[in-house]
């Protein structure tokens, strides 16, 4: 069995508050987009254990992955004794803020309840995924979304129009514990309008839209690492309606009017950030 991982972009971040506790109070509007891992699933009747392999050779393929931690879930809860192989085709880049684990964890949830027709419905899937981390719910879910709580309470709103979208991964990543105790001693942090951003997406408004998009992790990020904003900065010199941070960074996308100007964006930028990863995509309706 194959399925696809897709990738997520934040097209507004804000942080409400610390909770007691120690969680982030979360307003954020996620986005699919095409770009996906994509995962082979394999049942061994007979077989013991769960075996990960992976053509990156960096990602952790034992307990610590969020795919083996989604089936083990699944295999103790309905008793599953068979063996289970798992071969990822990883091509979403990794730490960064894409979403890329959560993703891949969402996926074996999804192909394991199909494979031992497990019958939970996306709600029951949703509710597994939690346990896995906050974004696995949202990437369960596949759609446009408000995520408020800690990003498990999720309503799906409308997708965004057609368009380009550039992604800029730079050469690191990024602790997203570190980002928000950073965030968490800032002062007069610039808030996006997240209602303005669903408005736009319901009016099918792009321009609207890239104009009020908006990350505060940002005031956090940039300050540590200067290419963000240049990336930013690039993208818009390369016709970008906006440029932004996907979740607590470091990859920055920008938003252009159709995937070919997003193409030659890329063309631009990669002569300016030689050790960047470029992607060029869209989004996912």
């Amino acid at each position: 069995m194959i399925i696809k991982a897709p990738a997520k972009i934040n097209l507004g971040l804000d942080v409400l508050g610390l909770r007691q506790d120690g969680y982030h109070e979360v307003k954020m509007v996620m986005q699919m987009l095409k770009l996906h891992d994509e995962l082979t699933i394999e049942a061994l009747r007979g077989g013991q254990g769960i075996t990960l392999t992976t053509n990156v050779s960096y990602i952790p393929t034992d307990g610590s992955n969020l795919a083996v931690r989604a089936a083990a879930l699944l295999m103790e809860e309905f008793d599953i004794k068979d063996g289970l192989t798992i071969f990822l085709q990883k091509n979403i880049p990794v730490a960064a803020g894409l979403a890329g684990g959560s993703t891949d964890a969402a996926a074996v949830l999804i192909g394991l309840n199909k494979l031992y027709k497990l019958g939970l419905g996306t709600e029951e899937l949703m509710a597994r995924g939690v346990k896995l981390g906050a974004d696995v719910p949202f990437c369960v879910m596949k759609t446009t979304a408000l995520s408020e709580g800690i990003g498990e309470v999720l309503t799906p709103v409308s997708g965004m129009p057609t368009c380009g979208i550039l992604l800029a991964k730079p050469p690191f990543s990024v602790s997203t514990p570190k980002i928000y105790k950073a965030y968490d001693s800032l002062n007069d942090v610039a808030h996006p309008d997240v209602d303005a951003i669903l408005q736009d997406l319901e009016n099918g408004d792009l321009k609207a839209l890239a104009g009020h998009m908006g990350n505060v992790l940002e005031a956090a990020t940039g300050p540590m690492y200067p290419v963000i904003g240049e990336l930013e900065k690039a993208m818009k010199e390369a016709g970008a309606l906006n440029a932004m941070m996907s979740g607590s960074g470091p990859t920055v996308f920008g938003i252009y009017n159709n995937k070919e100007a997003a193409a030659a964006a890329k063309r631009a930028l990669q002569k300016q950030f030689p050790g960047v990863r470029l992607i060029v995509t869209e989004p996912l309706s």
